[in-house]
């Protein structure tokens, strides 16, 4: 692929990531001069008709989309059998990555990265495009901080006709929970998932993990996240209470539209008061409930405002007097009752000290301490943590993780930034990267229709891909005669098999053996059904032991088993002595017999004279005597007969007789005293 030029204009370069569809390359605008990036097909998915459209919905989705925070569609199109798109080249890096190198982010950097996508969501969703992908991996922040929303591949249009299962495309650590149930999705999907990227964002985890993706995904239905403040203790009420509102189960009890989350998203980095003291607003009553604490307030936390509840008091007319009387024994009942409790609570208080000292004096307290955040530590980094922290390693393991690089902590227990008794173990889990794929035996699709055999192979969890149709006399045409995986090998699940469809018996082209070896020009004749026979001739321009021709030509159709005609060079032709050789009188021979003695007897270079018959009789040479071998005689013919058109008879004295041939068939007579007979010439 690198080197080619799409479209007429734009240069492939090196390839710079592949996803699960495609393959993206550097590339050169050579029209505009402009570096950009350049998005292929994979060649298994081409020449799918459903994995084609939703390839140029991506390129007509995103090219409709503006916005400093979507990434720019320049073109898109079909080169061959290569589809494509040409979209804005980015540098930096993906959030993703980002977030596994520096760890969990800023509460304020959180915020800033969360309204930027909303706003590219926001502009997605008022053209009716609903992203459905949205995960750190698709983020790309650039050097200055800002973020570009990438990859619409399964972007749906609100009319679309090509996800209407609304069949779970996503990726499972972010898919909402009625994406996952198959239900009808809209902007609140991609709310959910942007959710989830700053749940990960302000922690350095998702949410929701587990072994495979199905467990995951089962989770984002059924299991709510832990706050993230539990995880991370620098996320303050705030944005807790924005994301956990974005990730809330029920649509409904998500913020409505992108621009709603931006402008609470705006409020929070501006840092206005109001924005905190809509936190608890947010969310849904149950998650309220578990934030209030005591009577009539919401306890501030980080330095922030209590929440105050608005109490109803009926001040629409004046007391009467026993009124005001029955208030003031009211409250002279309250301060009773007050004084009651706090007498209480300060016994307690003061039974609670002298019971602490005892404990403390007898030595039998634990402290109890911080566990600390291990999570995509390396083994040896986490344990020198754990030390430091005054607890001690305990059991490690390894496991699979889709989420963690291998080699890093993806599980520990207890959690961190929970409390746990000095010196107590805190067990790890290592991850050994994703889980391999399961092992799966090929079929056997010899003499399987192509439709046949991807439904075959799909059984076996396997891809199917159409490669070079191929001649078969044992298979008919339109039936599976090859494939380049065998029968009954291993193969990883999700691997393609190339099968390889048979056009019938019918012609074999001959293959182009110029220049072969004659073992090599053998061995691919061979290959074809085809049989070489092979002679020999001196050349001047083919090295010896390479063919110089071959009969029929090379790419001519012939029958199966048909013979080909192959002269292999016997090399340059030895020098020819200079010494003189004695020249036959070829005069009255015909052509052929003259030319085959003077060159192949005695090595002359013989041409015929031009315009003159090569079926004719010699009545000239250009050279007699002698001459070097290998010099070029000249021979001029006449065509047999034209010396003598008729015959001629005719008596004479002396009791003899002859006859004659002549021109024109004259009869004559004469004298003469013998026989006479004159050749023709």
């Amino acid at each position: 692929m690198p080197g080619m030029v799409l479209g007429g204009r734009y240069q492939v370069q090196d390839k710079i990531g592949t996803g699960g569809m495609a393959t993206v390359f550097r590339g050169l605008d050579e029209v505009l001069g402009r570096t950009v990036a350049i998005k292929t097909m994979l060649p298994q998915y081409a020449a799918d008709p459903s994995f084609a459209a939703r390839f140029k919905q991506e390129a007509q989705a995103a090219a409709a989309l503006q916005s400093p925070y979507i990434v720019s569609v320049y073109d898109w199109g079909k080169d061959a059998d290569t589809y494509y798109i040409v979209m804005e080249f980015l540098r930096g890096t993906d959030l993703k990555s980002g977030i596994r190198k520096h760890g969990a982010l800023d509460c304020k950097k959180v915020a800033q990265i969360g309204s930027q996508i909303a706003q590219a969501l926001s502009v997605a969703h008022k053209h009716d495009i609903i992203h459905r992908d949205i995960k750190p991996q698709n983020i790309m922040v650039q050097p200055d901080g800002n973020i570009k929303v990438m990859d619409f591949g399964i972007a749906r249009a609100k009319n679309s006709h090509l996800t209407q299962d609304n069949s779970v495309l996503g990726t499972a650590h972010y898919v909402s929970p009625e994406q996952t149930q198959g239900k009808p999705l809209g902007p609140t999907t991609d709310i959910y998932s942007l959710g989830i990227v700053m749940y990960e964002a302000a922690t350095g985890q998702v949410p929701f993990q587990g072994d495979d993706a199905i467990s995951v995904a089962l989770k984002q239905v059924n299991e709510q996240p832990k706050p993230p403040s539990q995880l991370n203790p620098n996320v303050d009420p705030a944005l807790e209470a924005i994301i956990l509102k974005c990730m809330q189960k029920n649509p409904a009890d998500r913020f409505q539209t992108a621009d709603e989350l931006y402008r609470t998203l705006r409020d929070y980095l501006s840092g206005r008061v109001q924005a905190v003291n809509s936190a608890t607003a947010m969310l849904p009553a149950q998650v309220t409930n578990k934030l209030e604490h005591g009577e009539g307030m919401v306890p501030a936390k980080n330095g922030t405002a209590s929440l105050p509840r608005v109490e109803r008091t009926n001040r629409y007319r004046p007391q009467s007097a026993t009124e005001q009387a029955a208030e003031q024994d009211a409250e002279r009942e309250r301060k009773h009752r007050r004084n009651v409790i706090l007498g209480v609570v300060a016994a307690i208080v003061v039974v609670g000290a002298i019971a602490a000292a005892v404990i403390m004096s007898m030595g039998s307290a634990v402290a109890k301490k911080d566990v600390p955040y291990l999570l995509n530590m390396t083994e040896q980094q986490a344990r020198e943590a754990i030390r430091e922290a005054g607890f001690e390693v305990g059991e490690v393991k390894e496991g699979f993780s889709s989420s963690v690089d291998e080699g890093l902590v993806y599980e520990q227990t207890p959690t961190a930034n929970t409390k746990a008794d000095e010196g107590s173990k805190i067990n790890l889990r290592i991850s050994k990267g994703e889980e391999p794929a399961a092992d799966t035996e090929v079929p056997d699709l010899t003499n399987l229709t192509p439709e046949k055999a991807e439904e075959t192979l799909k059984k076996y969890n396997l891809i199917g891909r159409r490669g070079d149709d191929q001649q078969s006399s044992e298979v008919e045409a339109g039936k599976v005669c090859g494939q380049d995986t065998k029968p009954g090998d291993t193969a990883k699940v999700g691997d393609t098999v190339t099968y390889h469809v048979s056009t019938g018996a019918g012609t074999v082209a001959v293959p182009d053996i110029l220049g072969d070896t004659r073992d090599g020009a053998d061995e691919r004749l061979n290959a074809v059904g085809l049989h070489p026979n092979f002679t020999q001739e001196y050349s001047s321009t083919v090295p010896e032991g390479c063919v110089i021709s071959a009969d029929p030509e090379p790419g001519t159709q012939v029958a199966p088993d048909s013979n080909v005609n192959v002269v292999i060079s016997k090399g340059a032709e030895p020098e020819q002595t200079t010494s003189d050789v004695q020249i036959p009188n070829v005069v009255s021979w015909t052509y052929a017999a003259a030319r085959e003695t003077l060159a192949d007897v005695w090595g002359f270079d013989v041409q015929l004279a031009p315009g003159c018959p090569a079926d004719g009789i010699v009545t000239k040479q250009s050279l007699t005597g002698s001459a070097p071998k290998g010099a070029t005689i000249v021979l001029t013919t006449e065509a047999s007969g034209t010396a003598g058109g008729g015959s001629g008879t005719g008596s004479g004295s002396g009791g003899g007789s002859g006859t004659g041939e002549g021109t024109g068939g004259q009869t004559g007579s004469g004298s003469g005293g013998g026989t006479e007979t004159t050749p023709s010439r």
